[in-house]
C-alpha cells in the first residue's frame, strides 16, 4: 500500500471500523449488551466508509473529482470487495487481499482451512505434521492422572496449573497456535501476531522431526515448538493458555461478529489434517453465543447480503491469495470474469502482498503486486476516460 500509493500519487486513508479502537458509538457502554451491539455489522461499516469518502471529497481540496480504490486484507479484504459490490459509484475498484468471502455455509468444504494448515507443516520439515498429529493422544494419555497433569504444566511451562477440565482448552490453544503460524509464515522476520523469525514454521519443525518418541519427550518437543511462537524474544517466563495473539486486534468486537454475521464453518477429520476430528457444530456455537452475548448466529445472512458465489455481475475486484494461507481455502482463487480477477501467490501467507516491500520477498509476490497495480491503473484510466466523455 505504502509503495503503491507513492507510485500512483494517491492519498492513503485508513478508516477505523466501528466498535474497534477508538470508534466506539456508545463509549464504554458499546459492548454492554446486545442492544448496544446491534449496530456492529459489516453493512453498517460499509455505510460508514461511504459517508467517510463523501466527507473527504467535500473537505479535501482537489479530492472531489478523483477516483477512489478500496483496499483491505483478511476481513478488511472482504469489506473492500463488498464495498465495491454495494457502492460501485463510490470506488472504481477493490483489491481484496486474503479475503475469505466464500468461507460461509457450504460454499467451500469446512475442512479445507485446517487441511492447508497441515500442508504448511508437512512441507516445512520431515515428520512435522505427524508429530503434531501424535501429540493429541499423548496429551490425552498424560492428562489421565493428577501427576501427569502436574508434569504437563511443568513441561509446557504454563502460567497456571492444569486441571482435567482444562485439557480441551489446552488442545484448542495449541491448535490455534499452529493456525496462527500458518497465517504468518512470512519469508522474513515479522511482528504481526507475535515477534517471529523468517519462515517460522521451518523453525518450529526443527523441534518436531521425530514423532516416534515417548509421550513425555514428544510433549517436551511440542513445548520447544510453541516457544518459537510465544517466546522468540526470550522475555517470557511462562505460557498463558488464554492468549494466542498480541491483544490489540480487537478480539471482543470480532467475537460478537462471529456470533452474528461472520459465521464461518470449520471442521477437521484427523485424516486429511493433523488435528483431532471435530465436526462443524452450529448448535454448540449458537449456545455459546447466546451465553456470551445473548444473540444467536444467522449462518446464511452473509450469502443473502453479498451473493455467495453468484457475484459475476460485479466488476473491478482483484482477489489475491497466498497458497500458504489457510484462509485461501475460502477465497476466490480462479478468475470469475475478466474484471473479477484472482491472483495467487505461491510462497505467500496471509496478505503478504499488502506488506511493505522486503529484500526477501519471493518472486511470486513481486509478480502479484505488479498485476495488482496494473489493474488499478486500468481502473483509474477508465475513470478519467468516462469523466472526460461526460463533459
Amino acid at each position: 500500500m505504502w509503495d503503491v500509493a507513492e507510485e500512483l500519487k494517491a492519498m492513503l486513508v485508513f478508516a477505523e471500523h466501528r466498535y474497534y479502537g477508538e470508534s466506539l458509538p456508545f463509549g464504554d457502554n458499546s459492548f454492554k449488551d446486545s442492544r448496544h451491539l446491534n449496530f456492529l455489522t459489516s453493512e453498517q461499516a460499509l455505510a460508514d466508509f461511504a459517508e467517510l469518502i463523501k466527507h473527504l471529497k467535500r473537505t479535501i481540496p482537489g479530492a472531489e473529482n478523483q477516483p477512489v480504490i478500496a483496499i483491505g486484507g483478511s476481513y478488511g479484504g472482504m469489506l473492500a470487495a463488498w464495498f465495491r459490490m454495494k457502492y460501485p459509484h463510490m470506488v472504481v475498484g477493490a483489491l481484496a487481499a486474503s479475503a475469505p468471502i466464500w468461507q460461509f455455509e457450504d460454499l467451500v468444504p469446512c475442512g479445507v482451512f485446517m487441511k492447508i494448515v497441515t500442508t504448511d507443516f508437512r512441507k516445512s520439515g520431515p515428520h512435522c505434521s505427524e508429530s503434531i498429529h501424535r501429540s493429541w493422544d499423548a496429551i490425552n494419555r498424560l492428562s489421565n492422572t493428577g501427576s501427569g497433569l502436574q508434569w504437563l504444566t511443568g513441561a509446557l511451562h504454563l502460567c497456571s496449573p492444569l486441571t482435567s477440565q482444562d485439557i480441551q482448552h489446552l488442545k484448542d490453544w495449541i491448535s490455534e497456535t499452529w493456525v496462527n503460524l500458518a497465517m504468518v509464515d512470512y519469508p522474513y522476520a515479522s511482528n504481526f501476531l507475535q515477534p517471529l523469525p523468517a519462515w517460522p514454521i521451518k523453525v518450529v519443525c526443527q523441534y518436531l522431526k521425530n514423532p516416534n518418541v515417548s509421550d513425555s519427550l514428544l510433549l517436551q518437543n511440542i513445548f520447544q515448538a510453541l516457544n518459537v511462537y510465544y517466546n522468540y524474544s526470550g522475555q517470557v517466563k511462562c505460557l498463558n493458555i488464554s492468549e494466542t495473539a498480541t491483544s490489540s486486534l480487537g478480539t471482543l468486537g470480532w467475537s460478537y461478529q462471529a456470533c452474528t454475521e461472520v459465521v464461518m464453518p470449520f471442521c477437521t477429520n484427523g485424516v486429511d489434517d493433523m488435528f483431532e476430528p471435530h465436526s462443524w457444530n452450529l448448535k454448540e456455537l449458537s449456545d455459546d453465543c447466546f451465553q456470551q452475548w445473548g444473540v444467536r448466529p444467522r449462518p446464511s445472512w452473509i450469502t443473502t447480503m453479498y451473493g455467495g458465489k453468484n457475484i459475476s455481475s460485479h466488476t473491478n475486484i482483484v482477489f489475491s491469495n497466498g497458497e500458504l494461507d489457510p484462509w485461501s481455502g475460502g477465497g476466490v482463487t480462479k478468475d470469475i470474469t475478466d474484471t473479477l480477477v484472482a491472483v495467487t501467490i505461491s510462497e505467500g501467507a496471509h496478505h503478504l502482498d499488502l506488506r511493505t516491500k522486503n529484500a526477501l520477498d519471493p518472486m511470486s509476490v513481486l509478480l502479484a503486486r505488479s498485476l495488482e497495480v496494473r489493474h488499478m491503473k486500468n481502473w483509474i484510466r477508465d475513470f478519467y476516460d468516462s469523466a472526460g466523455k461526460q463533459h
